[in-house]
């Protein structure tokens, strides 16, 4: 068996094929990046093969259509939620995902890709994978473009397996490359470690539902062997605001510093986000084992043995 994990040198897509590849000694892991945002470094360990490209290239396209593989887990994606160029957006996301869907097709493999909780916007939360979606920018519009071709494809190949995972704020492991779209878990733990003081939009009650990666990556396994088709949330189920989160990270690291407030320069802001788990136990049987009282502890033990923080912009 074959599995293709694209982005794969990025945050979510290398713990995913590191964990493939631990956990599946008779499938065949292939990683697909081109290093425009992965690292390298993410993929050490790794032992499978390496295709360099873009999913936006059609040679790259045409040589991913000759490997015939049996499960796609498609992590790749312009991230960046502060990027207004739509084209760019649209053909990195939506674009390339019409591709990887047609290749999908033609070998029968199941999907597995990243949605994301940016297609709700500032929708009521709990966010319900039915409700209203309301994304607020063209980040969040491209996800739910990828939604709605999901559903359509769904519909006409009833016999191929493809999941949608709504993924709401990851943190953890191996986003230390992301930069300025890296986690605010990795941002404020930085600061604090620098012995600054850690800056949160007024007054820091925004909430998310902060998951953590090894729970998204678990996620990603049940939707390989579940066999079946649906959109689903990802997150913890139980939303907590940013000076909770700097709360944790202060007792973690046994330091006493005083939050720097200051006002959120973005309209297209989401204030509040918690995920309903309804659908994810009913399609999945996948519930997080992980809040942020032992994940972020956990992430702070792996950054202090892993990570030199002064290479950190935060």
């Amino acid at each position: 068996m074959k599995a293709l994990v694209t982005g794969g040198a990025g945050f979510i897509g290398s713990n995913l094929a590191l964990e493939l590849q631990k956990r599946y000694k008779d499938i065949e892991v292939f990683v697909l990046d081109d290093f425009s945002s992965g690292h390298f470094k993410n993929l050490i360990g790794f032992e499978g093969e390496i295709i360099t490209g873009s999913i936006t290239e059609p040679e790259t396209i045409e040589k991913l259509r000759k490997y015939g593989f049996d499960v796609i887990f498609h992590q790749a994606a312009n991230a960046n939620t502060t990027d207004t160029n739509q084209r760019k957006m649209m053909e990195a996301n939506y674009e390339a995902f019409k591709d990887l869907l047609e290749i999908a097709r033609e070998s029968k493999a199941k999907v597995i890709y990243a949605s994301s909780a940016a297609v709700y916007g500032n929708g009521p939360a709990p966010m319900k994978v039915n409700q209203e979606l309301l994304p607020e920018n063209i980040y969040g519009f491209s996800k739910y473009a990828m939604d709605m071709l999901a559903y359509k494809f769904m519909k006409e190949n009833p016999t191929i397996s493809v999941v949608g995972l709504r993924y709401f704020n990851v943190y953890g492991p191996r986003e230390i490359y992301k930069g300025k779209m890296a986690s605010m878990v990795l941002q404020l733990t930085v600061q604090i470690m620098k012995g600054k003081r850690p800056r949160l939009f007024k007054w820091g009650e925004q909430k998310r539902d902060f998951v953590y990666v090894m729970d998204c990556i678990e996620a990603n396994i049940k939707s390989f062997e579940a066999n079946k088709s649906g959109i689903v949330n990802i997150g913890t189920g139980k939303a907590r605001s940013f000076n909770e989160i700097v709360d944790v990270i202060r007792r973690t690291l046994n330091v006493d510093v005083e939050i720097e407030y200051f006002d959120n320069p973005y309209d297209f802001y989401q204030n509040y986000t918690e995920a309903d788990l309804t659908e994810t136990k009913k399609i999945l049987n996948w519930y997080p084992e992980t809040q942020i009282e032992e994940g972020i502890p956990a992430y702070i033990k792996w950054i202090k043995e892993n990570v030199n923080i002064n290479k950190l912009p935060y």
